[in-house]
């Protein structure tokens, strides 16, 4: 790859919770090929929690203060000058722009001044000095950058995502499991939240769903963060007194610990559908707005992706300007179908795991 040793290595993605698990792939290998570097990842204030739950694979978060072409944060670059020049002063071996396609993005990483970069170029974008490849459009997520990590010589091909749970996951875990007595052979997760409202199936929709599998017997427990109360409020309403509400109830780890032992999550393409992914758990995704070649989770008989494909598609407004008929287009009943589905197949894997048994 480059003559001299590799021993400090910065990476950046200031992106979201989701972002962030579909990256743990090429963490992975890029922590196996450098077990002894020290590597720092550059991302947003949340994701010092990301950083110590994933130790093994980084070593440090270095806050990314925003900049114009990065919506995460405030748009501006009266930050950059200074953030760019400490980070020269660290001499990095190898700074790895994991962040998106290129353009702006390899401008920030270029900026840190590190001894090599590597990096995604977009479509008729020059080509630039280090390990930089053509942006992978056709892969999936996670398969994206393992294939940048394949182009720096280390050996990438597993795709698998993974939550590691600690002790104080399963300790809230079980607090969680206690204060609602949540019956785990009967629990559904239902998650109306996302964070652009484009990708919001309508919430009275989830409504219905989530009253329907209540009356089905299910015990439902209704998901989000606090700032989407509003949303869970009205879910869990509508599916019945049995209901629970949990926004904002939840940690990180207590939520992938409560996914693990669901039965079935149904979901926005958001976050949680990452989480039930990396927790094995089966899923029903209605996805409005995405990309689902890119991010529809790669298990596809484990996890139900159900998406219409209006000309517009795929989205990249907040809001949607167009009647948001990716979603409308995708029924209360399709969505049943599939979740009704997926727990027939739930059963039948668990009849076969005890006959072996």
């Amino acid at each position: 790859m480059s003559a001299g040793p590799i021993e400090n290595i910065v990476i950046f993605r200031a992106l979201q919770l989701g972002d962030m698990l579909c990256a743990v792939p090429a963490l992975r290998a890029l922590r196996h090929a450098y077990p002894h570097a020290h590597i720092a990842l550059v991302g947003l204030p949340w994701a010092t929690s990301f950083v110590n739950r994933y130790a093994p694979l980084l070593d440090e978060l270095i806050v990314f203060p925003g900049a114009v072409g990065f919506p995460e944060q405030e748009e501006t670059d009266a930050h950059l000058p200074a953030f760019l020049r400490a980070l020269r002063e660290r001499r990095f071996d190898l700074a790895i722009q994991l962040h998106g396609s290129g353009g702006v993005a390899n401008d920030i990483v270029e900026g840190m001044g590190a001894r090599l970069n590597a990096g995604f170029l977009e479509l008729d974008e020059a080509t630039r000095e280090g390990v930089f490849i053509p942006w992978p459009d056709e892969l999936p997520e996670p398969a994206r950058y393992t294939a940048l990590m394949q182009r720096l010589g280390i050996d990438a091909h597993a795709l698998d995502l993974e939550i590691p749970l600690t002790d104080t996951d399963k300790r809230e875990y079980d607090a969680l499991v206690d204060t609602y007595a949540i019956d785990l052979d009967k629990l559904v997760l239902v998650h109306p939240g996302a964070q652009l409202p484009s990708r919001r199936w309508p919430v009275e929709r989830f409504g219905e769903v989530a009253r329907a599998l209540s009356n089905a017997g299910c015990r439902v427990a209704v998901t989000g963060s606090a700032s989407e109360a509003p949303l869970t409020v009205r879910v869990t309403g509508d599916a019945g007194a049995h209901a629970i509400d949990l926004a904002g109830r939840t940690s990180l780890g207590a939520l992938a610990a409560l996914v693990a032992k669901a039965r079935l999550i149904v979901c926005n393409d958001t976050g949680l559908s990452h989480v039930a992914a990396a927790m094995r758990t089966p899923s029903v995704v209605i996805a409005s707005g995405s990309d689902t070649r890119r991010w529809a989770p790669l298990d596809h008989a484990r996890h139900r992706v159900l998406a219409d494909w209006p000309a517009c598609r795929p989205c990249a407004f907040r809001t949607c300007p167009h009647g948001h008929e990716c979603a409308l287009n995708i029924s209360v009943q399709a969505v049943l179908d599939a979740a009704f589905a997926q727990l027939r197949s739930t059963v039948r894997e668990e009849t076969l795991l005890h006959a072996r048994d």
